[in-house]
């Protein structure tokens, strides 16, 4: 059976196209993962990446839990991101600020305020914002049919790669009414993302954002970041 996903009044679902192959290559791609970040190429998820029996939601957060006791706490966060590469303490203070003081209250367990701001990767779900590209559910599930509509509708210049106005313009079109956190939230992630794992030739990779979904990206960056720690003293 043939499922049109253009409409003719509605130019915009030719511009943004939707791949109607997904099933030759990743079963059942709209159905959601909880554990695996899988897509086309990866139909199993990142290999040997384990998920500890988390939400590839909380996968993402718990690259920043640094002893693992499901609680990320400030200074585990800016040991983090330093640990990825971001080398000014004051920059690292404020996306610390910002990430731990915004996110906190909701993922804790009561309604008094913790000013630790802790953030409780249990309860990571609480803090999905609007405005996003759908991936993550709201439950913290990974839905890959969502994942590849980003590229498939968005990456123009190369089919498995954003360049920074493209990952732009995603952003804008995933814009929801009124929803100004959603918007300044989703472009703030998605710029960070960008500095942190664009390539050589100033693309975002489709393997390196979907690192990003389910952690290991992070994970890979950082071990590769201390290897060049070691070899430059």
């Amino acid at each position: 059976m043939e499922f049109a996903t253009e409409a003719p009044k509605a130019p915009l679902t030719r511009e943004r196209k939707v791949r109607n192959n997904l099933e030759e290559y990743l079963p059942k791609p709209y159905f959601a993962r909880a554990l695996v970040a899988p897509d086309v190429e990866h139909p199993i998820g990142t290999f040997g990446h384990d998920n500890n029996g988390m939400t590839v939601l909380q996968q993402h957060a718990s690259y920043f839990d640094r002893n693992k006791d499901g609680i990320v706490y400030p200074w585990e966060t800016y040991r983090s991101l330093r640990d990825l590469g971001f080398k000014y303490r004051f920059a690292c203070i404020i996306m610390t600020a910002v990430i731990n003081i915004s996110l906190s209250y909701f993922t804790l367990p009561g309604w008094i305020p913790n000013l630790l701001f802790p953030i409780y990767i249990d309860r990571m779900h609480k803090v999905k914002h609007g405005s996003d590209s759908a991936t993550f559910d709201t439950e913290g599930r990974f839905m890959p049919v969502n994942f590849e509509n980003i590229f498939s509708k968005y990456a123009r210049t190369h089919p498995d790669k954003l360049s920074f106005w493209e990952m732009w313009h995603m952003t804008e079109a995933n814009r929801n009414s009124y929803d100004v956190i959603g918007w300044i939230t989703s472009k703030l992630e998605w710029i960070l993302l960008y500095i942190l794992a664009k390539d050589q030739n100033a693309f975002l990779s489709k393997e390196a954002v979907r690192g990003c979904f389910d952690g290991s990206l992070f994970e890979y960056i950082a071990k590769m970041s201390k290897g060049c720690d070691r070899k430059s003293r």
